[in-house]
């Protein structure tokens, strides 16, 4: 075997190095963040009489759902299992409603309700969870367990177009600002700048 075909060989056989990739989560918490507040804003009322309440549509596929779902797979990367199921999850919730609201025409608030239920459940352990994290990202999943409860009651009890699914539009508005600081803090500290953002210690 010749020098150059020994060295071949022994490269081929090295362990491939480790990818090293910038934290997604500042992405995945910015694009939740966003998508969160204009649903919440046509909740909330806000958008009554000046717009048609549509806003949200392309963004929870493109910015809620993709570039959330891919922050997600980046986290896999990572070995970050709760960042994974946490943006995965919540990319391809924004995707499918994107497709249940263009698509579906004879649904009622009944229907939207079940969905919301759903995610509920699937919130209140990644809540749990998150005490491990830090305070910043408890609180952006107890905002959204807030605003999921209030929602699927709206949704079940008033069509979600009354008073209680008004209370979830609110309390999403403030789940999205979380989720925007826990964004910008994420972005701040990774930079590693001068600029520092706190987001608290893990409950326990």
């Amino acid at each position: 075997m010749s020098v150059s075909e020994d060295r071949e060989v022994s490269t081929t056989v090295q362990p491939a190095a480790q990818s090293r990739i910038a934290d997604p989560a500042p992405l995945g918490l910015a694009a939740f963040a966003l998508t969160t507040f204009l649903l919440s804003t046509v909740n909330a009322h806000w958008t009554s009489g000046n717009a048609a309440g549509t806003a949200f549509l392309g963004y929870a596929l493109a910015y809620g759902g993709l570039a959330q779902l891919l922050a997600g797979m980046w986290e896999f990367i990572n070995r970050n299992v709760f960042g994974a199921t946490a943006f995965s999850s919540y990319g391809a919730f924004w995707i499918g409603l994107y497709f249940w609201l263009r698509d579906v025409t004879t649904s009622t608030g009944h229907d939207l309700g079940w969905i919301l239920l759903a995610f509920a459940i699937f919130n209140t352990y990644m809540l749990i969870m998150s005490t491990q994290v830090n305070m910043a990202v408890f609180l952006v999943f107890l905002t959204l367990e807030l605003t999921e409860i209030f929602l699927f009651i709206g949704n079940f009890t008033d069509g979600g177009t009354g008073g209680v699914s008004q209370i979830g539009g609110y309390i999403g508005i403030i789940t999205a600002l979380v989720a925007w600081y826990t964004s910008a803090a994420g972005v701040a500290n990774g930079l590693g700048g001068k600029i520092r953002l706190p987001v608290g210690k893990p409950l326990i």
